[in-house]
């Protein structure tokens, strides 16, 4: 076994590594209303149905040392998200594209979090119709952010269940990205209560759901077991499938139970806001050991690694800004 590949340790880069690049708007750069302004020109109107209704979707991609990860995805569910409320925006995928490369190559950052955004708009006469609103797209790109920060990659995050219900794909389908969080706030205040860093929510069936802005994983005997219902079927969730795939790693959607969740041998976390994090503590509870498992620090490294094949990445285009 002298050939043997040495253990990778369950790291990211770290977050501070985005940010050693001169920015030219270190907080970041919007297009709204057909132009490019910085973070903090960017407005919305208080007539508009995105913020009187939340009645709007979007999506969300990271760029990580210049590149976007995973683009064609996140622009694939924009689209179809967009399509299903019955909006339109009049672009096209490549011209969103476009706008979102130059949010980013405006701004500077080298690793950033990157949102476009297309609400209700308003109606002309302000009245309830949807059908007279005028759709608006919107866009940015900020400093990357993510669910766990540094030292929490290192030690895990603490979670805790929230007896919070997530509101039923019968009433708001949570394929479709949107702004009805709620619940999700609310699991975050009962996590707050109980001294966790985040939540994860119920369904209608009493089984785990989802966090604010991420999904779940349990693994128990080299298998890794996901909720296939009452979640939005997250780009990160899907891009664990796929390594799970390539590393020959068992992985599955399914009712993940509390208890199952409880007594998983690892837990971890996926979001375009951090990529797959580790979870080593539930309900003030250690996960197992209370330590980083094997097969989530072998999904982290080829996580990351990913982030420099051309295949899986969009280079942005600086040199225009």
């Amino acid at each position: 076994m002298a050939n043997q590949a040495p253990i990778q340790s369950a790291r990211r880069p770290l977050l501070s590594s985005g940010y050693n690049d001169p920015n030219r708007y270190p907080h970041g750069v919007a297009y709204v209303d057909e132009q490019y302004v910085p973070m903090a020109d960017a407005k919305v109107s208080v007539l508009d149905w995105g913020f009187l209704h939340s009645d709007a979707t979007y999506d969300t991609v990271h760029v990580w040392n210049g590149r976007f990860f995973r683009l064609d995805l996140h622009l694939d569910r924009f689209f179809s998200g967009m399509q299903a409320l019955r909006m339109d925006i009049g672009l096209s995928r490549d011209h969103v594209a476009s706008i979102l490369d130059n949010c980013v190559a405006l701004s500077g950052h080298r690793s950033a979090y990157v949102e476009m955004i297309c609400t209700r708009g308003m109606s002309p006469v302000f009245d309830r119709d949807p059908r007279r609103a005028v759709n608006r797209f919107m866009a940015f790109a900020v400093p990357y952010g993510s669910v766990a920060n540094d030292e929490q990659m290192e030690r895990g995050l603490h979670l805790a269940i929230s007896d919070t219900v997530r509101i039923p794909p019968q009433s708001v389908d949570p394929a479709i990205k949107n702004y009805h969080w709620l619940d999700l706030v609310q699991g975050l205040y009962d996590a707050y209560d109980r001294g966790a860093e985040t939540a994860l929510v119920l369904d209608l069936d009493g089984n785990v759901a989802e966090g604010p802005g991420f999904n779940v994983f349990a693994i128990n005997n080299g298998s890794l077991l996901t909720p296939d219902r009452g979640i939005l079927p997250g780009i990160t969730r899907k891009t664990v499938f796929e390594l799970c795939s390539e590393l020959h790693i068992r992985a599955a959607a399914g009712p993940l139970s509390v208890a199952a969740l409880r007594d998983a041998d690892e837990v971890l976390i996926t979001s375009t806001a951090g990529g797959i994090m580790p979870v080593t503590r539930l309900d003030d509870r250690p996960i197992a050991d209370g330590r980083v498992g094997p097969i989530t620090r072998r999904l982290i490294d080829a996580y990351w690694q990913k982030h420099d094949d051309p295949a899986w990445t969009t280079p942005v285009n600086y040199d225009k800004a």
